[in-house]
């Protein structure tokens, strides 16, 4: 026996099929109308278009000497303690006054709004860096805007990911503030996977993408990993580097001497606008200074990074000395301490 549906039945089934097909007419047409060609993902145009449209336009000026140029992602490497929030504070603090440190020039020849995103210290720790017992807290001005995370933030109960929450809330904070230089201190607070590729690349779209939209001069600090003191700071020594370096436009790091205590260096990693002006060759000597109630770098000179590297064979520094006595307090094997500081174990028995 063969069953028919009613005529009814078919009808309906056919008036459903019907109006799900000129809905979906419908809303392909609605979206080619709504369609705008600066949202798509890729622009596309000649070549010769785009040598045109940029012809003429101003060259990107230097906010701080060749190490990082106005409307470009820079990223600030340094190991832990050497001075990237004393630095990274410093040169914000200059861009919001129009002073810079030395020995770098700048062309810019306005005040900028800073917005320095500060994920690292307490509102405490700040103030101790930037207050003297005698004359007081120091002036940064109305250009120099700090932001702190606050713990006792809204729950980001409509996000999936806690790091988006944070991005959003970062591009909420820019555009309230309306600033021109983004300073993020430090990048492994806005990405939880910053030291793999697989999380390294959406941050570093994302922030690509909000340097665009908003015409940003972004600044990111970023930590790396125990490093090999006897060799030169190279892209591999930052956490995740092999993707966070491919998306930077320019880069800079800082060492620490082992040859002078308490002098760092900074080198100039990547640029893509300029000459590398700060190479293994020509290195920039600073020591940390409190001048008056301002914490910052001192320029000293320059020299060959090289003769700042731990030499083998010779003594370690004072600081290494400090940090191995540190570590054997806390309890670590002199293996554990070796393979931590990255030298040898006879080196540390040498001075424990």
């Amino acid at each position: 026996m063969t069953f028919t549906q009613p005529p009814l039945i078919e009808e309906i089934r056919a008036e459903v099929q019907a109006t799900t097909h000129r809905q979906r007419m419908q809303n392909s047409m609605r979206t080619q109308l709504r369609r705008n060609p600066d949202n798509d993902l890729f622009k596309i145009k000649t070549a010769d278009q785009w040598l045109n449209d940029d012809y003429g336009k101003p060259v990107a000026r230097k906010l701080i000497g060749s190490l990082w140029h106005e409307h470009e992602l820079c990223i600030l490497f340094a190991d832990t303690n050497l001075g990237k929030s004393i630095l990274a504070v410093q040169i914000g603090s200059g861009l919001a006054k129009q002073t810079m440190m030395e020995p770098f020039g700048s062309q810019v020849n306005e005040a900028l709004k800073v917005l320095y995103i500060d994920f690292e210290l307490s509102s405490a720790q700040f103030r101790a860096r930037y207050t003297h017992r005698e004359y007081g807290l120091h002036h940064f001005g109305d250009h120099f805007i700090r932001a702190e995370f606050n713990p006792a933030g809204s729950n980001p109960l409509l996000y999936e990911q806690y790091d988006a929450y944070v991005r959003d809330n970062i591009e909420s904070a820019i555009k309230n503030t309306k600033a021109q230089v983004l300073i993020i201190d430090n990048i492994t607070c806005i990405g939880s996977q910053t030291g793999n590729t697989t999380g390294a690349l959406p941050l570093m779209n994302n922030l690509k993408a909000i340097k665009a939209k908003y015409k940003l001069s972004v600044l990111v600090l970023a930590h790396t990993p125990k490093r090999n003191v006897y060799r030169p700071i190279t892209v591999n020594d930052l956490q995740g580097s092999k993707m966070l370096i491919n998306f930077a436009d320019s880069a800079f790091a800082i060492g620490q001497s082992h040859i002078q205590p308490g002098v760092r260096y900074l080198k100039q990693i990547k640029q893509r606008n300029t000459a590398n002006d700060y190479g293994g060759d020509n290195v920039c000597l600073f020591v940390i200074k409190q001048d008056v109630s301002f914490l910052n770098l001192e320029f000293l000179g320059y020299d060959q990074e090289i003769n700042h590297l731990q030499k083998p064979g010779i003594g370690i520094s004072e600081e290494h000395k400090l940090q191995i006595a540190e570590l054997s307090r806390q309890g670590l094997t002199k293996k554990q301490i070796a393979d931590n500081l990255k030298i040898s174990i006879a080196t540390v028995k040498r001075y424990n």
